[in-house]
């Protein structure tokens, strides 16, 4: 991954099992300036039961009577869908990663040869999903959506070794589609990266066009955000995606984001340089002063610009002798002062 954010653009099932938006999306997400794309691979029939109802999130965002199972295997994407969506991806020089929901969808994409996968929070605790994955030479995201502390805590004592470290990358997530705003809970991302010394993101599933941005102030590394052609569109994720033209806004705002982030180090920085001796001051007599007088807190005070002695230092003026006359209100130079 690159030392900027990393950017994913997350696709999920937005692309209503066809093709056609799928590729759509991908061409949005490269315009963008996203790093990737995100699917999710999963057999239907192994991930859920068929008389399965709708998630609570899901009945607000789909005004039609439908059942889960309907509604994921209308967006199941069969194995020869994956590879035409890695090759569009491979043309257009972004990155495919997709979710898997079960061992077979694991396998399939180690087999078309992904170099990132991600895990959903709904298998954070899917100790043998996530063992399988990290034994493989790919890197692996992980979302923590409706997860613990307590819970990740157990998951890296079996997970956590030294080598996989390197390999996991962990995505705060809020998992309601929208988040409110106010349970976004950001302060987290630092709390995960210091505890468990990996790579730490965050999937964001709220409405605003600035938390990916506010994420990466506060250390996020990787942002992974829904799109979509259009909110109107039939589907659990739609209305917690963002548009083309918000989505373009957002990645540009988290660019801007880092940039604005610097190395943390204070100092005087290029475009400040003009500015600080046109801005700051130096140190000035107030009144007419001939060789050899004494400087002291009465006859002097400060000017701008800076180009003289700085007031930082006029207790070390303080009692010394004027090498040369100076006239009311001129700036006071090293060079004008006897050495002793």
């Amino acid at each position: 991954m690159s030392k900027n954010a990393y950017v994913i653009a997350e696709i999920g099932i937005n692309h209503c099992g066809k093709i056609k938006i799928a590729k759509q999306l991908i061409d949005i997400a490269k315009k963008s300036g996203a790093n990737a794309v995100k699917f999710q691979t999963y057999n239907t029939e192994k991930l859920i039961n068929k008389d399965e109802d709708l998630m609570p999130y899901q009945k607000l965002n789909i005004k039609k009577k439908i059942n889960q199972f309907e509604m994921l295997k209308q967006n199941e994407l069969s194995e020869s869908n994956h590879i035409k969506l890695i090759n569009y991806c491979k043309k257009k020089k972004i990155e495919f990663i997709s979710t898997p929901y079960d061992m077979e969808s694991a396998k399939l994409l180690i087999k078309l040869g992904l170099k990132i996968i991600k895990i959903a929070s709904t298998d954070i605790t899917n100790v043998e999903l996530i063992r399988y994955l990290l034994s493989k030479k790919i890197k692996l995201i992980l979302s923590t959506g409706a997860t613990n502390l307590n819970e990740l805590d157990i998951l890296f004592k079996i997970i956590g070794s030294k080598n996989n470290l390197k390999k996991i990358s962990l995505l705060h997530c809020i998992s309601f589609y929208p988040a409110p705003i106010e349970s976004l809970n950001l302060k987290v991302i630092n709390n995960l990266k210091n505890r468990f010394k990996v790579k730490v993101g965050f999937s964001d599933h709220s409405l605003s066009n600035f938390a990916g941005s506010f994420a990466i102030t506060l250390g996020a590394e990787i942002i992974e955000k829904h799109i979509t052609l259009s909110h109107k569109l039939m589907g659990p994720d739609h209305k917690a995606s963002l548009e083309p033209k918000d989505f373009y806004e957002y990645v540009n705002l988290i660019r801007d984001a880092q940039k604005s982030l610097g190395d943390g180090i204070k100092k005087v920085e290029k475009v400040e340089k003009l500015t600080k001796k046109s801005m700051q001051k130096s140190i000035i007599v107030t009144k007419d002063l001939i060789k050899g007088a004494k400087i002291n807190y009465k006859n002097t005070s400060s000017m701008r610009p800076a180009t003289g002695i700085s007031p930082l230092y006029i207790d070390k003026l303080i009692g010394k002798k004027l090498n040369y006359p100076k006239k009311k209100n001129e700036i006071i130079f090293w060079k004008d002062l006897y050495k002793h």
